[in-house]
């Protein structure tokens, strides 16, 4: 399968500190790879270098088989690279439709409307005309991933979808979610909840200090396989 989205060898550096270090990861049309890691791991970063929003020290970014690592981020989400971040920064005294249509508004063609935004996430649909800053957790999360997918994108990069939100309102976000999956749609998941991220993920990757030190298909891989990874267990035994 072709990679749609490819990063080679990729550094990535707050100041002195590498957050990322010699990262390689694929993604093909129509998968979901889910990032797994810790705090600290250095998911972000490399969601952010992505995306456009932190220059890789080394390395290449390539989408559709085009070197991107240098153009800016307004120019990724023209390609069709969506970010949505952590804290999901919506604009507070916008409603929820005016956060939608201010994405809409520099958009790529595409099937997305406010209209199949709402039926993606029906809980959205009472919501419309209510200000952004008045929303729980789990409504702003919905918002802010209906946002993204305003501008068309060919690939969404979610990070930490389950973040600071109570379980019950994690899983009407991941239903959403597993029927955007179901569509089609291609995505880059940032996720520490193991059990959720290997349920709709077709690979998974485990970030430990900025590497990547475990990946493959969700089938193959066990839970304990990636607990161990994500708490770097093989690398103490090893050491030990």
């Amino acid at each position: 399968m072709t990679a749609l989205l490819a990063v080679e060898e990729l550094d990535v550096r707050h100041g002195l500190l590498q957050a990322v270090r010699q990262v390689s990861l694929e993604l093909a049309e129509g998968e979901t790879l889910a990032l797994v890691g810790a705090n600290g791991a250095g998911k972000t970063t490399l969601l952010r270098a992505i995306a456009g929003a932190h220059r890789p020290a080394g390395g290449r970014i390539v989408f559709e088989g085009s070197d991107i690592t240098s153009r800016q981020a307004h120019r990724r989400a023209k390609l069709g690279i969506a970010l949505v971040p952590e804290g999901r920064r919506l604009f507070p005294d916008l409603t929820v439709e005016e956060n939608l249509r201010v994405a809409g508004a520099a958009r790529r063609s595409g099937p997305w409307t406010v209209a199949e935004v709402v039926r993606a996430f029906p809980l959205l649909e009472p919501l419309l005309h209510k200000r952004a800053a008045s929303l729980s957790g789990g409504e702003q999360q919905a918002t802010a991933i209906g946002r993204a997918l305003m501008t068309n994108p060919r690939v969404l990069l979610l990070d930490e979808v389950s973040l600071g939100l109570a379980p019950i309102v994690v899983d009407g976000v991941y239903r959403s979610l597993t029927r955007l999956i179901e569509g089609g749609a291609t995505i880059l998941l940032v996720e520490q909840d193991l059990a959720r991220a290997m349920r709709v993920a077709d690979r998974v990757a485990c970030m430990l200090e900025g590497r990547v030190v475990l990946e493959g298909a969700r089938g193959e891989l066990t839970r304990e396989q990636v607990t161990e990874a994500y708490f770097g267990l093989r690398r103490r035994e090893a050491t030990a």
